[in-house]
């Protein structure tokens, strides 16, 4: 599965038997530039010029994310936001989780927010 494959798919319902670990979940955080696995959950931090594109930012991703379902942690500051993805349904990472960061680096790319 590549990038632009992630990007244009869709979350489904998943449970623990989705859940991906070891190999598959690194051969995941291969495709995405920047993301890691920390604490349970696979996190990026985007930086901004300003609040307002920011906050520009966090509200083009609720808009993407609320359509797929899949909500991430968001640590807002001035000049950045922190996205973490897990999902809590299966107790770990699923291929929800890698296609909504996928999403979150498109809407970053299109520059919504700069």
């Amino acid at each position: 599965m590549t990038i632009d494959d992630l990007r244009n798919a869709h979350c489904t319902p998943l449970d623990a038997s989705h859940r991906l670990e070891g190999e598959a979940l690194a051969s995941y955080l291969q495709r995405l530039d920047g993301w890691t696995f920390e604490n349970g959950s696979i996190r990026k931090t985007f930086s901004f010029g300003n609040y307002y594109q920011t906050l520009a930012f966090v509200n083009a991703l609720a808009w993407v994310v609320h359509r797929e379902d899949h909500h991430p942690d968001l640590l807002v500051q001035y000049n950045r936001c922190s996205v973490a993805f897990n999902t809590h349904s299966a107790g770990g990472i699923t291929r929800n989780d890698f296609i909504c960061a996928a999403k979150a680096d498109a809407v970053y790319a299109q520059g919504v927010a700069r």
